[in-house]
């Protein structure tokens, strides 16, 4: 039926029905108790909220993409007060019921399929490399890579006080440059190095991470130091604990410096201090919402850092700004205390400058936690010495011809290693349609904050930012939520399919297909810089705004570039060992940013 007819019967249908039911409406009486035994018959509850018309229902056809007859419409319009209204009740009153928080929804997601596993058993196998003298500069000792200052305070070549000094100042030095610090410890970061010192001169040495300095994304909570989500909302928010993350970082004697900024409400680079931008281009955005774990890193501002993802949120700073980021299997690490934007899809993991370093550091935060009911138990086997010869590397042959050259080359280096190249390929799925899950997940989580209107105070206030995204998301359909989450199995069904083939997939990091599925199905990913490209835009993760144009190069610039390995869920050892050969062999990890 064309639009004119269509309008012209909906019209005239509605005012027939309407006609036909005034009488009706006039009389009705409020419902009486059904007698005793007697079942209550659905949709004859007390009629609640504003009327609705069959109008009401035209109009929202056009959100959710539907089509109903008029006659359907009007029925539809007809007991929506006494069926369908009362069931916002807890949101909308009377008897208005609070949702404590942190409390999770009663549904909870594992990312293995029936049959599927982990290794048996852990084991971590450290790399034999000599780290050699510590260097004469304090600028080269802080961009020397987790496994060779580990090396250096095992040893008593360097104190854990001196290397937080080190830190400390290329924070106050570079951190409003690059606007990637929140809150500075530097007080507790001392205390906590001189601790370290401590007790390796007392000789209780507690493995590669006493005393190294790291810096937090300001979404994981820290007693007594403000946790702000970089978000105006938040901005004075002081927790009492730390979060699960923290504490074991403070077993494995960790020297917190910083709390690193985040795109607010963790999305892309602005938080209420402004833009973090990007150490090699200080033109752009670092990229998000690990933002500052991107750029601090990137930098030589910290050891490590730890960032998270629900879609793209470690891997796409770690390519702009290059970094190493390794994204941990849904529920291996604990995400207890920690600010929560998708239960079903948030992650917490390493950013470092190298791929030994991200896997040192999953070792002392995985595991489960009470608090996390998506965490699960499992084990880390991961041997850097062990070789990668034979490996099976799938690759998409049609996603590699439209890469960059690095990503092509980055399969030819994996080849020359001995890995053996699988072509293997996906069905042609709108994948993310599964973003109904994250949008509405993510605006469940603030619905507080944005029915109060709090949610207005925050910076960015254009249609692609969370304000926008929030009060949109609450009028998606439940009904392709439910879609939604059954379009996620039948996905993992060809992810697994896919890894019954090969051992690893190689793609390029951003290709927005598989980024989705992968957070989706919760399989692990290592990002890593690969090599070098030139750009002649500034790139950004906000939508184009004319008035605001990105600035432009000439000549191009010089930019890192970096390619993912995927695993299967909980073989993050595998991406460690492939990673590391891959990372010798490319031979650019040890490059810095210029100015820095």
């Amino acid at each position: 039926m064309d639009r004119s007819r269509r309008q012209f019967v909906l019209a005239s249908s509605m005012g027939l029905v309407g006609t036909a039911l005034a009488p009706a409406l006039e009389a009705q009486q409020a419902p009486t108790a059904p007698p005793a035994g007697q079942p209550p018959a659905f949709g004859t509850a007390p009629p609640v909220g504003p009327q609705v018309s069959a109008a009401t229902f035209a109009e929202a056809e056009k959100l959710v993409r539907v089509r109903m007859s008029a006659a359907h419409l009007a029925e539809a319009a007809q007991n929506w007060q006494e069926a369908m209204a009362p069931l916002y009740e807890r949101r909308t009153g009377p008897r208005k019921m609070p949702l404590s928080d942190g409390m999770a929804p009663w549904s909870t997601v594992k990312c293995t399929l029936p049959g599927e596993m982990g290794p048996r058993q852990s084991r971590f196998v450290r790399g034999q490399d000599d780290p050699g003298p510590l260097p004469a500069s304090d600028e080269l000792i802080a961009y020397a890579p987790v496994w060779k200052l580990s090396r250096w305070i095992e040893g008593r070549a360097i104190t854990s006080e001196r290397l937080t000094r080190i830190y400390l100042g290329r924070l106050q030095r570079f951190g409003s440059q690059l606007r990637c610090v929140i809150t500075l410890t530097a007080d507790h970061a001392l205390e906590q190095a001189r601790r370290a010192d401590a007790d390796i001169r007392a000789g209780h040495y507690r493995g590669p991470l006493h005393g190294i300095p790291w810096g937090a994304k300001d979404l994981l909570d820290t007693a007594g130091i403000p946790t702000t989500y970089g978000a105006e909302p938040f901005r004075n928010r002081v927790p009492d604990k730390n979060a699960v993350v923290v504490e074991r970082l403070n077993a494995a004697g960790a020297v917190l410096v910083a709390k690193l900024s985040m795109g607010a409400l963790a999305l892309n680079d602005i938080w209420f201090g402004g833009q973090t931008m990007n150490p090699w281009l200080t033109e752009e955005g670092s990229s998000g919402s690990s933002a500052g774990p991107g750029a601090a890193t990137a930098a030589g501002l910290v050891a490590f850092a730890i960032g998270s993802e629900t879609d793209g949120s470690i891997v796409s700073p770690s390519m702009r700004c290059g970094v190493t980021g390794l994204r941990p299997t849904f529920g291996r690490v604990a995400r207890t205390g920690s600010m929560t934007l998708c239960w079903s899809l948030d992650k917490l993991g390493p950013m470092a400058r190298g791929v030994e370093d991200t896997l040192l550091v999953l070792a002392a935060i995985t595991g489960p936690d009470p608090g996390d009911l998506y965490s699960v138990p499992s084990h880390l086997d991961f041997d850097a010495n062990a070789p990668v010869s034979g490996l099976r590397l799938g690759y998409f042959p049609k996603w590699m011809q439209e890469a960059t050259k690095v990503d092509r080359d980055a399969l030819k280096t994996a080849e020359r290693l001995g890995m053996k190249p699988v072509e293997v390929s996906l069905p042609d799925w709108p994948y993310d349609c599964m973003e109904v899950i994250l949008f509405s997940e993510g605006a469940a989580s603030f619905e507080e904050l944005t029915l109060s209107g709090a949610v207005d105070q925050m910076r960015a206030q254009v249609p692609d930012a969370w304000p926008n995204t929030f009060r949109q998301s609450r009028f998606l359909s439940a009904v392709d939520f439910v879609q939604s989450d059954r379009m996620r199995r039948q996905v993992a069904e060809q992810m697994r399919r896919i890894f019954q083939e090969v051992d690893l997939l190689l793609v390029p990091s951003l290709r927005d297909e598989m980024l989705t599925i992968t957070n989706f199905t919760g399989h692990p990913s290592l990002t890593l810089r690969a090599g070098f490209v030139e750009v002649s835009e500034a790139r950004s993760d906000w939508a184009p705004d004319p008035a605001h144009p990105l600035p432009h190069f000439s000549p191009p610039r010089r930019v890192p570039y970096g390619v993912t390995l995927i695993a299967r869920p909980f073989e993050e050892g595998k991406l460690g060992t492939a990673g590391m050969a891959l990372e010798r062999a490319f031979g650019v990890a040890g490059e810095t940013p210029p100015g820095f």
